[in-house]
């Protein structure tokens, strides 16, 4: 299909493979398209009982989507295909997260932005001790989208947005307890994974078997030292931005928030409280596409592309540069017309 997919089947395994190890498996719109094409031709494929996504490469398996690509297209007057690359990952994660048959995650490493849209949204999802789960679209002048915030929604409000607005990167016990993941389990164990993963397709009852596996390689214990620290600031007003970036108490949080663009602080804070009253998926995606094809067009985003991972020094010039500034109307009314009349 693509070489930045494998797509294999064994027996009633279909596997899902990401490819693309010298960009840490950065999605791609080939692979997107790939992804969505796959999974709708398993979808009534009665000889596939059970989807699986792994990756290739030691560093991880997705650093996010390939948005230096959009930037690019956004600065060559392309801004219609960027548009196009956010509806197609947004109809993966939507396919992912409605998928009729069991689907399993194998994660390592870097797990990041588009990597969680793919990895967030499967049914059972393991990882293993070395992951690192982010969500550093404000790092970039953008908004934390692929639907996250419908799983987040379900999380304590100030621990959702201390991860959503900070993109400081957690490990995998605080990936559990943010409902990102289910299971922590051995390394050395991913072959053994894998095969208790092709038993289970195999089974007679696929979704009790997978629940099974996630019960007997479940690690003990675990760091949770990122939802510990945000507890320390959940007496402030998780409502405003400005009281949020001024008011949290733990230095690394506070120095993460006060370095992100005021712009992606105010659309985060508006598009998660908005997903925490919408009814599911497919309506947390659209307030996403909607923002993303605003805040693609916005100077933060070249600008913060440029800063992370073009230029990569680090310094952008966020424009406005305080959250009291930044054109909350325009956000909110984005939101609104996703949303429609009735939700609004």
């Amino acid at each position: 299909m693509t070489g930045q997919l494998e797509i294999m089947r064994e027996g009633r395994l279909g596997t899902i493979a990401l490819n693309r190890p010298e960009a840490i498996n950065a999605l791609s719109h080939e692979m997107i398209e790939g992804i969505i094409g796959t999974l709708e031709q398993w979808r009534d494929d009665d000889s596939i009982g059970v989807v699986l996504f792994e990756a290739r490469g030691a560093r991880g398996f997705c650093a996010g989507g390939d948005v230096r690509a959009v930037r690019r297209l956004v600065l060559d007057g392309k801004a219609e295909e960027a548009d196009a690359f956010f509806a197609d990952e947004y109809a993966m994660n939507g396919l992912i997260a409605t998928y009729p048959k069991p689907t399993v995650v194998l994660t390592h490493g870097v797990v990041m932005g588009g990597g969680i849209g793919i990895a967030g949204h499967c049914r059972y999802r393991f990882t293993t001790p070395d992951s690192k789960w982010a969500m550093p679209e404000a790092a970039i002048g953008f908004v934390a989208d692929i639907g996250i915030n419908q799983i987040l929604a379900q999380v304590l409000l100030h621990r959702a947005l201390a991860f959503l607005m900070s993109g400081i990167a957690v490990g995998p016990a605080d990936a559990l307890a943010l409902g990102l993941a289910d299971c922590i389990h051995e390394p050395g164990r991913r072959a053994a994974m894998v095969e208790g993963v092709a038993a289970a397709a195999r089974s007679a009852q696929p979704d009790a078997a997978l629940a099974q596996l996630v019960e007997a390689e479940m690690l003990p214990g675990g760091d949770e030292a990122f939802v510990r620290a945000a507890d320390l600031s959940a007496g402030i007003d998780w409502s405003d931005p400005a009281a949020i970036v001024s008011g949290v108490a733990d230095p690394a949080l506070a120095a993460a928030l006060r370095a992100r663009s005021p712009t992606s602080l105010v659309a985060i804070l508006e598009s998660h409280l908005a997903a925490r009253r919408l009814p599911g998926i497919r309506e947390v995606l659209a307030v996403d596409l909607g923002l993303a094809q605003l805040l693609c067009r916005w100077p933060d985003f070249a600008e913060g592309v440029r800063a992370v991972l073009v230029d990569k020094d680090q310094r952008p010039n966020w424009q406005p540069q305080d959250v009291a500034a930044v054109d909350k109307g325009a956000i909110n009314a984005t939101i609104a017309a996703a949303i429609g009349p009735k939700l609004v």
